[in-house]
């Protein structure tokens, strides 16, 4: 790979160009380097208190009965935005969807448990539980093997 740096006072504003003959893991990464710098920040609802989010530190995200919640912890703090909203905003750190319904973090991940179903239960390292969906098994699995989390 080679790398080039312009940098000039006429430039504007900073703006990034990959040249690549096909779309690869490597590629992937530096976009969600790049895309994570600017990330928008998430807010809780604590009763009457707005808490800031550390996506990090958030084991899963679900929706229910048209709201969101996100789990940290044994904390449950109402995010007031739609799940495939936060979605984007947390691809760069590693979340990805278990279900229609929740939104999962692979580096909080401990260990998994496959259910009769074909679900697999993910246990993380804060106690909490959620189940993938048969649906979301393999390409988190891919994820996990190509060196995620």
């Amino acid at each position: 790979m080679r790398l080039n740096i312009d940098i000039d006072e006429n430039h504007e504003e900073t703006s990034v160009t990959i040249q690549a003959k096909e779309w690869s893991e490597e590629l992937e990464e530096i976009a969600a380097v790049i895309k994570k710098r600017k990330q928008r920040r998430l807010f809780g609802m604590d009763e009457e208190q707005t808490v800031l989010l550390n996506p990090p530190d958030i084991d899963y995200i679900y929706a229910q009965k048209r709201k969101v919640f996100a789990v940290i912890k044994d904390r449950e703090l109402e995010i007031r935005m739609k799940l495939y909203e936060i979605e984007e905003i947390l691809i760069p750190y590693q979340f990805m969807r278990f279900s229609k319904s929740v939104i999962g973090n692979l580096g909080r991940i401990e260990r998994f448990e496959l259910s009769f179903n074909g679900n697999l239960c993910v246990y993380f390292q804060t106690g909490n539980k959620e189940y993938i969906t048969r649906k979301y098994v393999k390409p988190i699995k891919d994820q996990l093997m190509k060196g995620g989390q």
